[in-house]
Order: structure tokens, then C-alpha cells, then sequence
């Protein structure tokens, strides 16, 4: 049956798949308490929160796109039995983590300084600085987490990641508790508190992944904490030279959305929050294709390791295609259910009909955007990242946002659009990106397939 091995490789895909969506679930209700808990103190408690967020978001984002490179290394080494060379992968890690966790820790400590600059209000700046220099502390946990998180992954074994994401979760809403409010004599830092909490949840995260890896009988064997082999530059590079596109490209991303929500802000309050009601529900939505993404990026790497060239290219397929198909359910769904979406977030009438009606272009939105981070994460299963970099670049900056910008901002092509006119842009761009992205995974396709014909290695060295 022509379709057997395409719902084979997709069952094993939502296998993978499952404990990252719940580990992605419980990292979001983090950061959800972390807003309700400090908007209990006050308003600015809470604002806090969310502008010290869209400055170390970027941050740690970049320190973990470098690390996931890892993830199709180590996918690649197990697949090809290579299970000797996993371990010094791991510790190269290790070394490049802290060499690039060290500036941007520096960058996230100097930061606030350009709340000063933007004229922001003393009070908000001050609790802003306090929460980046207390989840400063967490970073290199955070990072080195990373690291064995992406060590687990990369074996087919995702059950950890979900198993410590509860951990997570555990420890930070005690610790915000005590922190927000100054219990078990502890000072009451209000929303700087959650700074401080984060960091604790970031160790407490690290130390539970390292008794998980010493003591399961899989990643246990594997002996990472035995002996520490010395940093070899030549490897360091080729991990950081395979990671750091993957970075810049959640950089990009990352950073568009910020750009465009401080290009709405003149546009009123009102604007600004049925654009943000759109953008929340649709980075819920995006969690799906997301963990999709991830466990593909697992898969194709360990056919490739097993020089499966064959199998890697249907699990790709059988990715894409099932994440573009879960996006036309959940796209039917906002479009159905989009008014009564909007009306958890507010009850403001204007509110109201400018998401609902953002919130249909986020249904056309949410297919591209499954096509293009489900077609990047087979890339990186092929270990091919620059390309993912350079398109994303394109896509989203030199079309999506210009597009974005001209609709939105401008009559020249029609009457200012406002909002929409940034939305119909987001869609340009992720359809460009999904599109070149899928385009490229057929030029790499025919590469592998003529390494296979060859008789040639399908996967090189670490």
C-alpha cells in the first residue's frame, strides 16, 4: 500500500511529537503565571514582566537556536550506531555553551539601558532592570539544560522533556509566590520577583535533567558525566558554524513580531490589543506545528544516520504534509470559533471586531507558518541551516515586512490598512519562506539521493 510508510513514519512522528507539545504546554503556562502573578501586585508589576520579556526572549532564543544544533548531530550519530561519538558531541556542547552564554549574559545585564533612551516611565524601567538582572542568574542552567535536552532528544527520547517541563512548572509558582510577596522571609520583590523565580526554576530544570540522564538506563549508558573531554576548536565550530543560522532565524522571526507591534503602537490602545488578542492565539496554535518540527528534525536525522536516504525523505514528507493538515483544522476552527475566541481575552466591543476579523487572516496565516517550520526542521535534519537563515532573512524582511509596512502605514497602493495591512504581510512572508523552504528540501533531496546512488555515506562526521 502506497500509503503505509508515510502513516508508519507519521505515527512515530506524533510519538516523538507528544511529550515536546506538553513540555512546549507547560513553558507557556509559566509564562502565563509569571503575568498573572505579578499583574496581582499592580499594573506596572505586570508590564514589567512583559517589557523585561521582549528583551531576553531574543537573547536566550539565540543561546538555544545555537545549541539545537545538536539535535540532529546526535540524531545522526545514533542512527548510524556511531553511539561512541555521542558523548564527546555532548561536551563539545558543553564548551560552546558557556562560550556564548558569557556575552550574552553581558548583553542581557547592559540591556535595560535602552529603556532610558526610549523615555520610559522610572518606576517600570527600574522593576524592568531588576527582573533582567534576576533571571540573568538562570542563564547558563538554561543553556546547559539545552544541551542535554537536545542529547536526550536526539536518541528518540523525549520523555524527559516533558517529564522536567512539570519540574518547571512545579517550582515556579511556589517560587513566584515567595518572591512577588515576601514569604518564608524572603523579601517582597513584586514582579521583579518573577526574574528571580525563573532563574531558581532554570536550576531546579538543569538539576532534575542531570539526575534523569545519570540515573535512566538509556542516556545513563552513555556516560556523559564519567570524564569531560577537552575542548576541541575544530568541532566547536562545526557545532556553533550548524547552529548559529539556526539562531539567527529565530532571531529574525522573533524580532519581526516585535518590530511591528511597536510599529502599532501609535495607532491606539485598542489597535495594539486586538492585535496582541490575533498574536497570542496564534503562537498557541503554532505550538503544534512547532513540536511537529522538533520531532521531525529528530527522525530525519536518525534515517539518515541509518543512510535510509529513502525513509528520511518520507518522514519529511509525511511531516509536512500532516502538519499542513492539522493546519487546516485548526484554521477552520479560529475562522468558526473566532468570535467567541476574542471574547476570553476582553469584552471591549471595538476590541472585539478588530481580533475577530485579524483573527481570519490568521487562519490563511497558520498554513504557511506550519509549511515553513515543519520544512526548516526536516532542513535541519539534513544538517542544512544556512539556507533556513538566509530565507527567512528574505522572506520575512525583505517581503513581509515592507509589504506589511506599505499596507499598513501607507496609501499607496490602497487606504491605510492598519493592523490588517501588517497581517496580510506576515502571510506574504511565511508563504515565501514555505515556499522556498519546501523548494530547498527538494534540492536536497536530489543531493542525498546522488550521495546514496554513489554508494557514498549518507552522514559525515560530528
Amino acid at each position: 500500500m502506497a500509503f503505509k510508510p508515510f502513516f508508519a513514519e507519521t505515527v512515530h512522528l506524533l510519538r516523538l511529537c507528544a511529550p515536546i507539545l506538553v513540555a512546549q504546554i507547560a513553558q507557556t503556562t509559566m509564562s502565563f503565571v509569571d503575568t498573572v502573578m505579578a499583574g496581582q501586585v499592580s499594573a506596572t508589576d505586570m508590564a514589567a514582566v512583559a517589557v523585561a520579556t521582549s528583551f531576553w526572549l531574543p537573547i536566550i532564543l539565540l543561546v538555544q537556536g545555537i545549541v539545537m544544533a545538536l539535535t540532529p548531530i546526535i540524531s545522526q550519530l545514533n542512527g548510524a550506531r556511531r553511539h561512541g561519538e555521542v558523548a564527546g558531541a555532548v561536551h563539545q556542547g558543553f564548551w560552546l555553551t558557556l562560550l556564548v552564554t558569557l556575552p550574552a549574559m553581558l548583553a542581557l545585564y547592559y540591556s535595560p539601558q535602552a529603556l532610558h533612551w526610549m523615555d520610559v516611565d522610572p518606576v517600570l524601567a527600574e522593576k524592568t532592570t531588576g527582573y533582567l538582572h534576576g533571571i540573568l542568574w538562570g542563564m547558563p542552567a538554561y543553556a546547559l539544560y539545552q544541551v542535554l535536552r537536545n542529547f536526550s532528544e536526539g536518541l528518540s527520547h523525549t520523555l524527559p522533556t516533558m517529564i522536567i517541563g512539570f519540574v518547571g512548572l512545579a517550582v515556579n509558582i511556589p517560587a513566584n509566590y515567595a518572591l512577588i510577596h515576601g514569604k518564608l522571609g524572603l523579601p517582597a520583590l513584586g514582579g521583579v520577583g518573577c526574574g528571580y523565580a525563573s532563574a531558581l526554576v532554570f536550576w531546579a530544570m538543569l538539576g532534575a535533567m542531570i539526575l534523569y540522564t545519570r540515573r535512566s538506563a538509556l542516556l545513563g549508558g552513555f556516560a556523559i558525566f564519567s570524564r569531560l573531554s577537552a575542548p576541541d576548536p575544530a568541532r566547536i565550530g562545526r557545532i556553533f558554524r550548524l547552529g548559529f543560522p539556526i539562531a539567527m532565524a529565530i532571531f529574525c522571526e522573533v524580532t519581526l513580531f516585535t518590530v511591528v507591534a511597536l510599529l502599532l503602537a501609535p495607532l491606539g490602545s485598542e489597535v495594539v490589543a486586538g492585535h496582541q488578542i490575533a498574536i497570542n492565539f496564534s503562537s498557541m496554535v503554532f505550538m503544534l506545528p512547532l513540536s511537529l518540527g522538533m520531532a521531525l528534525t529528530i527522525r530525519v536525522g536518525h534515517r539518515l544516520g541509518e543512510n535510509q536516504a529513502s525513509q528520511a525523505r518520507i518522514a519529511s514528507l509525511a511531516g509536512i504534509g500532516f502538519g499542513c493538515l492539522l493546519a487546516v483544522f485548526t484554521a477552520l476552527v479560529t475562522v468558526l470559533g473566532r468570535d467567541a475566541i476574542g471574547a476570553i481575552y476582553t469584552d471591549n466591543p471595538r476590541v472585539l471586531e478588530l481580533a475577530s476579523s485579524l483573527l481570519l487572516l490568521a487562519a490563511l496565516y497558520q498554513i504557511s507558518d506550519s509549511a515553513q517550520v515543519i520544512g526548516a526542521a526536516a532542513l535541519r535534519g539534513y544538517k542544512d541551516t544556512q539556507m533556513i537563515f538566509y530565507i527567512t532573512l528574505f522572506a520575512y524582511w525583505l517581503c513581509g515586512l515592507p509589504v506589511g509596512m506599505v499596507l499598513g502605514l501607507t496609501d499607496w497602493l490602497v487606504p491605510a490598512m492598519g493592523p490588517h495591512g501588517f497581517w496580510i504581510g506576515f502571510l506574504v512572508g511565511l508563504s515565501v519562506a514555505a515556499i522556498l523552504l519546501i523548494r530547498r528540501l527538494r534540492i536536497i533531496y536530489e543531493k542525498v539521493d546522488h550521495r546514496d546512488r554513489a554508494g557514498l555515506p549518507l552522514v559525515d562526521g560530528m
